[in-house]
């Protein structure tokens, strides 16, 4: 396995020398979904139809926030396509004014994780030098493509080159080391992050292929950390009816599961699914899915979840 932490750069060194208890650093978990969110367009399934008719069942594309409340700063980890709600979500627990946007942290140039960045721009929010972080390809794709260039050239956002295995020092409380997995990457390379608060560590890898695919031992990641946000969208092959779901490159929640099976009960706490497709029962609560992933000793993310750091 390769290390997931080699080098430190420092990028900011906000907030205090005091004391700060145990809650100061946390996740916030603002959404769940696949790209397309759920219900996703077009899909009148009975699946989709119980959330078009109830707005209780929606839930917003994957996304996670930390919020340090030392340096009074936030940072999001992908800017969705629903990034107007999960902004509003974010200022709920730590508000502009009090707390400041203080980088996002991009995985990939698929339509869930980079096209939310228009609210920063001028037809929208008209920010001011957001921080955005990204890797080489991604920060290429974002400086010579419109509209993505204009927020550039508008200085709505700067961006921040990220580089494989390099850590980020957020903030004097938080470390950000993004780690190249594999993917499809049409427009830019796919990251996963280690996210290194004052106690206690993450990981979010919202896509993937198979864990075979990736020349990392997924467990041996698992067990170095205490939170393991991962990939979890679709649930078990045959779930999409008339799609030869082989040509689907993630790993599916029954093949994770099987694979973490001799993993301690300890480690399998430490799994969250997140990023789940429409088709992926482990959005319907107290489905037989959810179950299973429970009775099994794993967790399902859930919006509004807080993970302390």
């Amino acid at each position: 396995m390769k290390a997931i932490c080699s080098l430190v750069v420092s990028v900011a060194l906000l907030g205090s020398a005091t004391a700060f208890a145990d809650d100061d650093t946390y996740i916030y978990v603002l959404g769940i979904a696949q790209d397309a969110g759920y219900p996703q367009a077009g899909c009148y399934q009975p699946h989709c139809m119980r959330a078009w008719e109830d707005k209780e069942l929606r839930r917003t594309t994957s996304s996670i926030a930390v919020v340090d409340q030392v340096s009074h700063s936030k940072f999001l980890f992908d800017a969705t396509p629903d990034m107007r709600e999960q902004l509003f979500r974010l200022h709920q627990v730590a508000p502009d004014g009090s707390y400041v946007l203080n980088g996002v942290f991009l995985t990939h140039a698929h339509i869930g994780h980079y096209t939310g960045l228009m609210h920063f721009g001028h037809e929208a929010m008209g920010a001011n030098g957001v921080p955005v972080y990204a890797m080489p390809r991604m920060h290429e794709f974002l400086s010579q493509n419109g509209p993505w260039d204009q927020l550039v050239r508008y200085e709505n956002i700067r961006l921040h080159p990220l580089h494989d295995d390099v850590t980020v020092r957020a903030s004097k409380q938080l470390r950000v080391t993004p780690f190249l997995v594999p993917h499809r990457d049409e427009y830019s390379e796919t990251v996963g992050y280690r996210i290194d608060g004052p106690d206690k560590s993450a990981v979010f890898i919202p896509d993937i292929d198979k864990w075979e695919r990736w020349d990392t031992d997924i467990r041996v990641v698992i067990r170095s950390v205490d939170y393991a946000l991962l990939d979890a969208a679709f649930f078990a092959d045959g779930e999409l009816p008339g799609r030869d779901m082989s040509s689907i490159l993630h790993p599916f929640v029954s093949e994770s599961m099987a694979l973490f099976d001799g993993m301690s009960d300890d480690e399998k706490a430490r799994v969250i699914f997140i990023h789940m497709n429409h088709s992926n029962p482990l959005l319907q609560k107290d489905s037989e899915a959810q179950r299973l992933v429970l009775e099994n000793g794993f967790r399902v993310a859930y919006e509004g979840m807080r993970l302390e750091l």
